[in-house]
C-alpha cells in the first residue's frame, strides 16, 4: 500500500478519535447537568402555616423543618403560625437542606416600660426587646445626673404607643484654654475679652512703670500657657 494511503488513513482514525473523545465529554458535561439540575428543589412559601403543615411540604419537597425557639409579635398573622422562613419562598436550593422558620406568638400591644434612671445602652436594649421604636433622643448637659443616664421620656411609663422620645444626659464637657500672653496689651481690653469667655478677671494692681502707658499689662496670674478652665480666677497688674 503506498504511504499516502496509509497517511490518509492514519489521519481519518485520528480525527474519528476524536471525534469520539469531544462526544463522551459533551454527553458526560450533559448528563452532570442535568443530576444537578435534579438534586435543586425550590423551597415553598410557609407563611401563615402550622407547623405539621410545613413540615409535610418540605418533606414532600425532599426539604427538612427547623423551628427557631424564640417568637415574634405579629399583628397580621396568628399566634402558632410561621411569620418567618430562611431561605425565602422561591430560593432554588438543594436537596436535603433544613429550612429555618419563626412562629408568630401574634399581636402584641405595646406598654411603655420606665427609661427614666437607665443608661443610654440599656434603654435601647430595652426598647428593641419590648418591640418599642426610640422615634427620637434629645441630649443635655449637666451635673445634676449621671452621664449617659435618660432623665425624661415622652410618653411616660406604663402608655400604649410603638414609639417613646428619649431625654438624655451627656454630661458636662470639660473645656480647657491655653492663658494666653497679656503682657503689654491694654489692661481694659484684657479683661473684656477673658470676662466675654466666662473668666473672673481682677486688676489687683496698680504699678508705676517708666516709659510705659496707664493701664498697660504688667504682670498676669497665671502665667501664658498655662491650662484654664471657665470661671476660673484671673489676676492682673497694669501699669499707672
Amino acid at each position: 500500500m503506498p504511504i499516502s494511503n496509509r497517511l490518509r488513513k492514519a489521519g481519518r482514525l485520528v480525527l474519528l478519535a476524536g471525534a469520539l473523545v469531544t462526544t463522551y465529554f459533551v454527553f458526560g458535561a450533559i448528563a452532570m447537568r442535568m443530576a444537578l439540575q435534579g438534586r435543586d428543589v425550590t423551597v415553598p412559601n410557609l407563611a401563615s402555616q402550622t407547623v405539621e403543615d410545613a413540615q409535610r411540604l418540605l418533606t414532600q419537597r425532599g426539604l427538612s423543618l427547623q423551628v427557631d425557639p424564640s417568637r415574634r409579635p405579629d399583628p397580621r398573622i396568628a399566634a402558632g403560625l410561621i411569620v418567618e422562613q430562611d431561605p425565602e419562598q422561591g430560593t432554588t436550593t438543594r436537596l436535603g437542606r433544613s429550612v429555618r422558620v419563626w412562629i408568630s406568638a401574634g399581636a402584641r400591644a405595646n406598654i411603655i416600660p420606665a427609661f427614666v434612671g437607665q443608661t443610654e445602652r440599656g434603654a435601647q436594649g430595652r426598647a428593641a426587646q419590648d418591640g418599642i421604636t426610640i422615634a427620637r433622643t434629645s441630649i443635655v448637659r449637666s451635673q445634676t445626673y449621671p452621664a449617659g443616664m435618660v432623665i425624661a421620656q415622652v410618653p411616660p411609663p406604663q402608655a400604649h404607643a410603638s414609639t417613646v422620645d428619649l431625654l438624655i444626659n451627656r454630661g458636662q464637657q470639660d473645656v480647657t484654654y491655653l492663658m494666653p500672653d497679656l503682657i503689654g496689651i491694654d489692661g481694659a481690653q484684657a479683661v473684656g475679652y477673658l470676662q466675654a469667655h466666662g473668666f473672673r478677671v481682677t486688676i489687683v494692681a496698680r504699678q508705676p512703670y517708666p516709659g510705659v502707658p496707664a493701664g498697660v499689662v504688667l504682670r498676669q496670674n497665671p502665667q501664658a500657657g498655662f491650662q484654664i478652665s471657665p470661671g476660673e480666677a484671673i489676676s492682673l497688674e497694669v501699669s499707672r
